[in-house]
């Protein structure tokens, strides 16, 4: 017999394709909460639950996971939707998935950073509404990208990915970290002991911290106002790390120049004060859709769903 196997929502074809080769799972693609999920798996008998990070799984949830159930795996790399000291505390193993989307997150944020510059929004809506009257030298002007000075927040492998995107633009990289890097992973990058010391020096800003104790609001009105003005401000990272009203005054008093956005706060209900700035480029947290990360996502859940019911660990365990 399949183990059994419940998955919450829609994912990438070629991994459903997957499961149903593997696994028992009466997969429809829809969008479950959390208590459909917990009927599902109880209805089901399921070995193993596939989740993405469209619902938090807290504690109680956790607790009314059934015991038959082995591993909670997500079909992401953050974590921060589960409880992971709950799964700790009754046994439930729980594993993500690292490492496969750093190409495409850094990417990304290379596409929010040169459309923030080059005022990519803008010249978008120009040409969609038909252009047909010419600028002067003068006017829609942005901002050379090249040659500026790049701060970045957490120098994980996304960071580090930035990094060596941004010195092909001949960018000076400066970053803040929990700890400093080995010279070879710092690649020629700087490091600044003091985050709100760095933010004086640099052009522009990409966050790639998890949310956290210390960095959840750490962008503020104070850490915004230490910002040059006219600098730029990206976040490919988490929502949770920033103060959208501060972040807003900064825009609307053009003490940023421009910000490109993949997350906020408030998912997918965004606050629709962004959309209405043109010096904001916007993308609905797609820092990971390709085909490509999305499959390799998919299986590394798979992968760790299949080594925890084979009586191993998973491969990327959240507790230990």
């Amino acid at each position: 017999m399949k183990p059994r196997l419940i998955v919450s929502r829609q994912i990438a074809p070629d991994v459903v394709t997957r499961i149903h080769q593997e696994y028992d799972c009466p997969y429809e693609g829809k969008e479950m909460s959390a208590a459909e999920v917990i009927a599902a798996l109880h209805a089901h008998k399921a070995d193993a639950l596939l989740i993405t990070s469209h619902v938090r799984y807290g504690a109680a949830e956790i607790a009314a996971i059934p015991d038959h159930v082995k591993i909670l795996a997500t079909y992401s790399v953050g974590t921060d939707h589960i409880d992971i000291a709950a799964c700790k505390a009754r046994g439930l193993q729980a594993s993500n998935t690292p490492n496969v989307l750093t190409e495409c997150t850094a990417d990304l944020a290379l596409l929010l950073m040169l459309n923030a510059f080059r005022r990519g929004a803008e010249y978008e809506a120009i040409m969609r509404k038909g252009w047909r009257v010419g600028y002067g030298m003068g006017e829609m002007m942005g901002r050379r990208m090249s040659g500026k000075t790049l701060g970045i927040l957490g120098m994980g492998r996304i960071g580090r990915a930035v990094a060596q995107r941004a010195r092909g633009f001949g960018m000076r990289i400066l970053y803040h970290n929990a700890r400093r890097l080995p010279a070879e992973l710092e690649a020629g990058a700087e490091y600044v002991a003091d985050f709100r010391a760095m933010l004086p020096q640099i052009d522009v800003l990409s966050l790639h911290a998890p949310a956290g104790p210390s960095t959840t609001g750490i962008m503020n009105a104070e850490t915004f106002a230490l910002m040059k003005p006219g600098a730029v401000f990206i976040n490919t990272a988490r929502g949770a790390l920033v103060d959208e009203d501060a972040l807003l005054d900064a825009l609307q008093s053009n003490h940023l120049f421009a910000a490109g956005l993949d997350v906020f706060k408030s998912e997918p209900e965004f606050d629709l004060r962004f959309a209405a700035l043109p010096n904001v480029f916007l993308t609905p947290h797609m820092a990971s859709a390709t085909v490509e990360t999305r499959n390799a996502m998919g299986y590394r859940a798979l992968d760790n769903i299949a080594a925890v019911l084979a009586g191993r660990p998973p491969l990327d365990p959240l507790w230990t």
